[in-house]
């Protein structure tokens, strides 16, 4: 059986949501894992902080460390990167998780909006890897997972969302460069997205509410899928982008009613696939 047993995974965004779903899986082989997000006090609309995300891992067997990181900045990420180092004694996982989104089109996308989106989405996929690539290249099974959609660049996944779909895609589009820069050091890079809508809070306050709730899958299937990946010998493993049911069923599995917000409903497909 693969494990992560003795690993450590640096995960933005892990204070909730799929980011927190990755860590307690990962938590439950014996992983050490670096919770890098920004809320730290508690959300009136957001549940979870990266001290209540801690107590979860370390319940679940894991060993956690929380830190407060905006990954906007290159001081917070160096110091996090470094924090986890002396921690930990090195860094074999990146999950590139962390994300903001705006589903709207360009006469109602502030600049801001605009600028927050592709801070965190691709320039922050870009600069937490840069970060961490030193010490993925000292790890005996080295792996960069970032949650963004399969390159597609037909014109329906961005005229909606222009801002959002670029930021997104950008994720993507730095997968697929490094995976074959990275190639010869054995640092795998791979891509990962839902084949259906994830319950997350951005789908409870964004994307729909609570009926968009009841027909999404839990966070659970992409944990399951991602440590598939992660556990896969990383020189064997790269550049792929990977959709968690169709890996899980390449994988045997064949029961995905477990992973049902509302047993026998039929879940709302990704609006990115």
């Amino acid at each position: 059986m693969a494990t992560l047993q003795g690993k450590t995974l640096f995960i933005t965004g892990a204070s909730r949501g799929i980011g927190k779903a990755i860590a307690l899986r990962a938590a439950r082989d014996g992983a050490n894992i670096v919770i890098a997000a920004k809320t730290a006090e508690p959300h009136p609309k957001l549940p979870g902080t990266i001290f209540s995300a801690a107590e979860e891992i370390e319940a679940a067997g894991g060993k956690a460390l929380p830190l407060m990181v905006d990954i906007r900045h290159e001081d917070q990420v160096l110091d996090a990167v470094q924090k986890a180092v002396e921690r930990f004694g090195g860094i074999d996982v990146l999950v590139n998780n962390a994300s903001a989104i705006s589903l709207t089109g360009t006469l109602e996308t502030p600049i801001k909006r605009f600028d927050l989106m592709h801070q965190i989405n691709t320039r922050g996929t870009f600069l937490c890897s840069q970060a961490c690539l030193p010490h993925l290249k000292k790890s005996s099974n080295p792996h960069i997972l970032t949650l963004s959609p399969p390159l597609n660049f037909e014109a329906r996944w961005f005229a909606p969302h222009v801002a959002y779909s670029i930021a997104k895609f950008g994720m993507s589009l730095c997968a697929l460069g490094m995976a074959e820069e990275l190639k010869p050091s054995g640092v795998a890079v791979n891509t990962l997205w839902p084949r259906t809508v994830i319950a997350t809070a951005a789908v409870q306050n964004l994307l729909g509410g609570d009926e968009v709730i009841r027909n999404s899958r839990t966070p659970d299937i992409m944990a399951d899928a991602a440590h598939v990946i992660l556990t896969r010998p990383s020189r064997e493993c790269t550049g792929h982008f990977f959709v968690d049911e169709d890996l899980l069923r390449e994988e045997g599995v064949t029961d995905f009613e477990k992973y049902l917000v509302t047993p026998g409903t039929t879940p709302y497909p990704d609006f990115f696939l």
